[in-house]
């Protein structure tokens, strides 16, 4: 066997040297301009692509993707071999257009949910022509069209060829195939050593698919996007086939789950009190405590974390789903889906959500949106969630007067919801669990002229030579993205004190729970971060990083930064305190179930005042945060949170495996439906 490779060493680097000596590459480029044309170009856009998104010394040293990326492309266009000399542009035309919409597709992506596309985002299609004005506005850039540029230059040199007569001698039927086979050939040698190459680490990652940053990294953006519509189908496949195992998994994991005593001085605490429940668009902590010129940008806020019971360490974990994701994980205590979103591809589901534990406890339990009832398919996950009502868009009045940004104004809908509150006191009694969800504070932030004054520039009062005084604006955040969220989420945080008083006079607010969650960061650029917190009043600009009072702002401060508000508050302010113990989304429901009096076995977050400094919060992605740590799962990186701090020698390695797992068993779930008691009937 090693006497045969050696021959077959021998045989291809004789072939090689030959190929060098006559010279023959000069030969093969000529004959062959057009396809090299279409690997260059379709190769350099991919290379921009990580570039652009991952701007990171490692991945601009890395080979591995360059090699993955040229394998695809060779083979992809291979095929065009088979077509005759008119038809072969044709062919790589298609070709070339579709990976450069994906480069295209996955920059505006990036850009807005830092992960790339998934083929199963095209059963979410309908719901973005809602927000379209959101991407263009909020998200789409120069550098997400720079792409084409690479398509455009494809054609050029089809136009140059065609004047060459590059197209007039016609390849015979047995050439084309000759051609076809020593493509294949060589895109199969490359992905050879391509995989060689590859730590067991790399493939385990890449046939998971959930940490899709780091594939990218490493298997380049169209070997993860071929790959990636394999794993979308998978779950298709899987929830025929796959049902045993995943039952068995999920048995186990529950099984060898380790006990945590729940009882606590907050057990039971509100048992049989009503409940209201907002649900806050795009809130994030940043936000909490900040003035301008003397004005708070989120009082009512401020004040309900002040009298209530406040998490300061609270973390929403969505994926492509958004507000849907933190709807589910907030109310079953379960992780987004791998693929696609609960809401869409699995709303038809058993789940052991908050509405049905309180209408189990006697409870009338409804919903509020003022948007279209089927966004989100929403009409449909509610019943699935256990909502006896939701009041949707055509329950509200809507007219241009009191619309803002993607629909109704916060105000209005707050002040026709107490309407209905009211109503369903009066028709159904008491007690009631609602969950009402906002709508004005939504990306893009560009209404500014509806959201009322609020300046977020920076005034100075200056003494003349005369001796009189006079006010100078200093722009600041005025104009930017940040700038403009901050308007945005003032008039939200009004919104939300008039709400509060109009339930106040209404007696709602007696025997009542209020409680808030942010859904989501908002997804605003990091460079706004960076002027937030480094403006020189002097020159109306970013301070230089090489002045002495430059505060550094990296993108594990950006990351840290997507914290959102979780606040429970009562009128009688009976709970109350900072609770500053890492939780996230996941940890709401097994945290309010202990203070309601119910408690969901198949909870995978921990109630935080049984598990407390202990707590693994998940993301989506991979990534996790404790106490102690945040760890990047992409970088393969994590930092301290505090100065000091130690961590035992597996730490990073125990709660990486804690993290795969909760997100593999969290997925089998939902897929297969794990919750319903009829489902090993019907296999």
């Amino acid at each position: 066997m090693k006497k045969k490779m050696n021959q077959w060493k021998e045989k291809i680097l004789r072939k090689m040297k030959r190929f060098k000596e006559e010279k023959q590459w000069k030969q093969f480029f000529k004959e062959n301009a057009l396809f090299t044309a279409f690997v260059i170009t379709c190769l350099i856009n991919a290379i921009l692509l990580r570039f652009f998104t991952m701007p990171t010394l490692e991945n601009y040293l890395s080979f591995k993707p360059i090699i993955a990326d040229v394998g695809v492309i060779i083979l992809l266009g291979s095929f065009s071999y088979l077509f005759k000399n008119k038809n072969r542009f044709t062919y790589l035309l298609i070709v070339h257009l579709i990976l450069t919409a994906i480069c295209v597709i996955n920059s505006i992506y990036y850009t807005f949910y830092t992960s790339f596309a998934s083929a199963s985002m095209l059963s979410l299609a309908q719901f973005i022509a809602p927000v379209g004005d959101a991407v263009v506005e909020n998200v789409l850039q120069l550098k997400d069209l720079v792409y084409i540029l690479g398509f455009i230059a494809f054609i050029f040199v089809h136009i140059r060829l065609k004047k060459k007569g590059y197209y007039r001698k016609e390849d015979t039927k047995k050439e084309r195939k000759k051609r076809t086979l020593k493509s294949l050939v060589a895109s199969a040698c490359i992905f050879i050593v391509f995989t060689v190459s590859l730590s067991s680490l790399e493939i385990g990652r890449f046939v998971k698919q959930w940490n899709r940053e780091y594939i990218v990294m490493r298997f380049g953006i169209y070997l993860y996007q071929l790959n990636d519509v394999f794993v979308s189908l998978q779950p298709k496949i899987n929830s025929i086939f796959g049902y045993d195992q995943a039952k068995k998994n999920f048995e186990s994991y529950f099984e060898s789950r380790e006990k945590v005593d729940t009882t606590n001085k907050y057990t039971n605490i509100f048992e049989g009190k009503n409940v209201i429940v907002i649900h806050g668009e795009s809130i994030q902590d940043i936000a909490l405590n900040r003035t301008f010129n003397g004005q708070e940008v989120t009082p009512t806020l401020n004040r309900l974390a002040k009298e209530g019971l406040f998490f300061s360490n609270f973390y929403s974990e969505v994926s492509v789903g958004t507000s849907s994701d933190t709807e589910l994980t907030f109310n079953t205590s379960l992780m987004p889906t791998k693929s696609g979103t609960a809401f869409v591809s699995y709303f038809d589901r058993t789940y052991n959500a908050i509405p049905k534990y309180f209408s189990e406890k006697g409870y009338y339990t409804f919903s509020m949106h003022a948007n279209n009832a089927d966004f989100w398919n929403r009409r449909a996950m509610h019943q699935s969630l256990g909502y006896d009502k939701f009041y949707s868009k055509e329950t509200y009045d809507v007219d241009k007067e009191n619309v803002i940004g993607l629909g109704l104004s916060d105000k209005s809908f707050y002040a026709q919801s107490v309407e209905k509150i009211k109503k369903i006191k009066e028709k159904k009694g008491e007690p009631f669990y609602g969950l009402l969800i906002s709508l004005t504070n939504h990306t893009p932030f560009s209404d500014v002229e509806k959201y009322g004054e609020f300046d977020v520039d920076i005034k100075e009062t200056v003494t003349k030579e005369d001796g009189s005084t006079e006010v100078i604006s200093h722009p600041y955040m005025e104009g930017t993205k940040l700038g403009n969220y901050f308007k945005s989420l003032h008039y939200a945080d009004q919104a939300l004190g008039e709400f509060l008083k109009a339930l106040d006079e209404n007696g709602l607010l007696e025997n009542t729970v209020f409680i808030l969650y942010g859904d989501h960061d908002a997804r605003l650029p990091k460079n706004d971060y960076i002027r937030l917190n480094n403006y020189d009043t002097k020159t109306d600009t970013v301070k230089e990083e090489s002045d002495p009072t430059y505060k550094e702002y990296t993108s594990y401060n950006y990351e840290l930064d997507r914290k959102v508000p979780f606040i429970i508050w009562t009128k009688d302010k009976k709970v109350h305190g900072v609770v500053e113990n890492t939780m996230g989304m996941i940890d709401a429901m097994p945290t309010l179930g202990n203070m309601f009096g119910f408690s969901n076995p198949y909870a995978l977050g921990h109630d935080i005042f049984s598990i407390k400094d202990k707590n693994v919060v998940v993301f989506p992605n991979g990534n996790w945060i404790t106490n102690k740590v945040y760890y990047n799962s992409q970088k393969g990186e994590y930092m301290l949170l505090k100065d000091g701090e130690i961590i035992e020698d597996d730490y990073i390695e125990q709660n990486n495996d804690y993290a795969e797992k909760l997100l593999d068993v969290s997925n089998d779930m939902i897929v297969f439906d794990l919750l319903n008691p009829k489902k090993e009937e019907q296999e």
